[in-house]
């Protein structure tokens, strides 16, 4: 089971964080603070895994983003390897071509990529098609709430004329 998964700039700043397991915000801090400088430090052609306390930590350099995915010891490292790529893919797919500054500007939608694509912590949809679909039906759904919300407003919102609230004072 996947137990995290940590977007890291080369320069060591946290660009998403999501967590499958209960952790303290304390020890949160601890783990972003010890994996980030072994990661960060690994030259290009190291392997990939590394075994960190309990748990194997898989990770993959793409642009300026480290993906790292902290795993149990007993989970497939190259199956993780491919579920960091599928996130890539969708994120690529979704923002065209992405980059640190689309993970900045957006990253509510990152998260919600990243939630269509695992849940607690297991691989959800492996397609990314649908995920991409999904993503652009909360899209509309957005759209069509914010549409909603600004014609609600110019006539009044939902309250009914007889309202005493309209009546002016």
């Amino acid at each position: 089971m996947i137990r995290f998964l940590l977007l890291l700039s080369r320069q060591g700043k946290v660009r998403l964080a999501k967590w499958y397991t209960t952790v303290s915000q304390k020890e949160r801090a601890q783990i972003i603070k010890q994996v980030s400088p072994l990661v960060l430090s690994r030259g290009p052609k190291l392997c990939n895994f590394i075994d960190w306390k309990d748990m194997k930590l898989v990770y993959r350099r793409y642009a300026s983003l480290y993906f790292i995915v902290g795993v149990d010891q007993e989970d497939n490292e190259l199956i993780t390897m491919e579920v960091i790529h599928q996130f890539v893919e969708a994120l690529d797919k979704y923002f065209g071509n992405v980059c640190e500054l689309d993970l900045i500007f957006n990253f509510h939608k990152a998260y919600y990529i990243l939630d269509e694509l695992l849940l607690g912590g297991e691989l959800q949809e492996p397609s990314k098609k649908v995920v991409i679909q999904m993503v652009e039906k909360q899209d509309m759904r957005q759209e069509e709430e914010k549409l909603h919300g600004v014609a609600s407003q110019r006539t009044g919102g939902d309250r009914a004329p007889h309202d005493p609230r309209l009546a002016r004072g």
